[in-house]
């Protein structure tokens, strides 16, 4: 019999207030923190939108070296492991190290430093035969997104199992799996796991502009996110990163620790169909979450909320809907669903560990964030999208799903540890 999992940890760094505190707010408030890119000039651009995060990584206590050393990514993913074993109340000096593990999703890795780093060795792009004399001596790590795991890794003093987790935007919900089953296999006892990426970079832009995934809702950033709505025109790209401490189930009822959520079921697929395409029927997603259910052993009418993938785009938010029905059955009409996209964006491989926090926030307070700018409802996308506003409502099971570019589809089903709570 595999052992159970639960997440004991959390820690997050989104746009609009950096940690989990100021996450939740932001949620439950409905708040945007979609704004027009500050961090370079975005004006030659189709998109010039984002949501950024207000981050500043000397203010959350790493130093110099480790400043100059790690991409900006790697710092998010750091400060927010940090949060998360803080916030767990493990005392990793009273832990076998060999049995610590570190699992970290990224869909682009070192993106904002790789990008800036060629503009220095070329000469702003003058020079065809760069000179590496120029480059931050740490270029390398930049390189290998494996660094990600081996700077948290090293942050939390885990010797354990360490690896990077990259299927595009379902990466922050693959890297919390693979820690799971680590754990329920018996290879870790604690596993550090989640998501990072910091997209908002001249190349991320260009290469979502060339074919117009993002939005090109300029004059009005704060409301350019619009998942479900029929007015929506592409996603928001965003940034940030969310970190998780996994524990066995009954070491961790043991110690006392707090109990956020189970991790009960997973599953994942790929259509095998297209780059960036999605059938309307959403047969691939409603599969994944199937499987995960049934693995969780939970019926449709056990879930209580959808924490969907919601981007914005016309045939994300379709093909959803139509996974949603096919795997829910009727009970989907009664299922509250929202984005939170449409606040924070889409951080692309690090999305999936943020919508996992909120998630787990969700079943803690008993509160659905909404799916904020949702005005105009679209009659291909006919289910309970909560818009505006977040709602009051019993959460003791929560299905999350994540859909990326080369056709991955991933659910993963979190519920009270204790069902029937009092």
């Amino acid at each position: 019999m595999s052992r159970r999992v639960v997440i004991t940890g959390v820690g997050v760094l989104a746009p609009g207030g950096t940690g989990t505190k100021a996450f939740w707010r932001l949620l439950e408030e409905g708040r945007t923190a979609t704004r027009r890119i500050t961090s370079f000039d975005p004006s030659p651009f189709r998109s010039q939108v984002a949501a950024e995060v207000d981050f500043d990584p000397e203010l959350h206590g790493l130093g110099p070296q480790e400043i100059r050393r790690m991409d900006r990514a790697a710092q998010l993913a750091v400060v927010a492991a940090r949060e998360a074993v803080a916030d767990s109340g493990v005392e990793p000096g009273g832990l076998d190290p060999h049995r610590v593990g570190v699992t970290i999703g990224s869909a682009v890795g070192a993106t904002t430093g790789l990008d800036r780093e060629y503009r220095v060795v070329s000469d702003g792009g003058r020079t065809w035969l760069v000179d590496h004399e120029y480059a931050v001596p740490h270029l390398y790590n930049y390189f290998v997104p494996s660094s990600f795991a081996a700077e948290v890794a090293w942050s939390v003093g885990a010797e354990g199992p360490a690896s990077v987790v990259s299927t595009g935007c379902t990466s922050g919900l693959d890297s919390v799996a693979l820690a799971c089953e680590l754990i329920r296999e018996g290879t870790a006892d604690v596993m550090v796991a989640g998501a990072t990426d910091a997209p908002i970079s001249p190349i991320t832009v260009a290469c979502f502009d060339a074919i117009k995934a993002t939005t090109p809702r300029n004059d009005d950033p704060e409301h350019a996110s619009r998942p479900f709505d029929r007015t929506r025109n592409g996603f928001v790209l965003g940034e940030g990163a969310a970190v998780f401490v996994l524990e066995e189930y009954e070491s961790a009822r043991k110690r006392g620790a707090q109990l956020y959520a189970e991790i009960a079921g997973y599953a994942s697929r790929c259509n095998a169909f297209h780059m960036t395409g999605l059938r309307p029927d959403g047969a691939e997603m409603a599969e994944a979450i199937r499987v995960a259910m049934d693995e969780a052993r939970v019926n449709p009418e056990d879930i209580d909320y959808v924490n969907a993938h919601g981007s914005g785009t016309k045939q994300n938010d379709r093909h959803e809907t139509a996974a949603f029905k096919h795997s829910l059955g009727e009970h989907a009409y009664r299922t509250p669903v929202s984005s939170i996209k449409s606040m924070v964006g889409h951080s692309l491989g690090a999305i999936g560990s943020i919508e996992i926090a909120a998630s787990v926030l969700a079943m803690r307070h008993d509160v659905v964030p909404p799916t904020a700018n949702l005005s105009t409802p679209d009659p291909e996308c006919d289910l309970d999208y909560v818009p505006r506003e977040a709602r009051e409502w019993r959460t003791d099971t929560v299905l999350t799903v994540g859909s990326g570019f080369g056709g991955f589809q991933t659910a993963m089903v979190l519920a009270q540890p204790d069902r029937g709570r009092a």
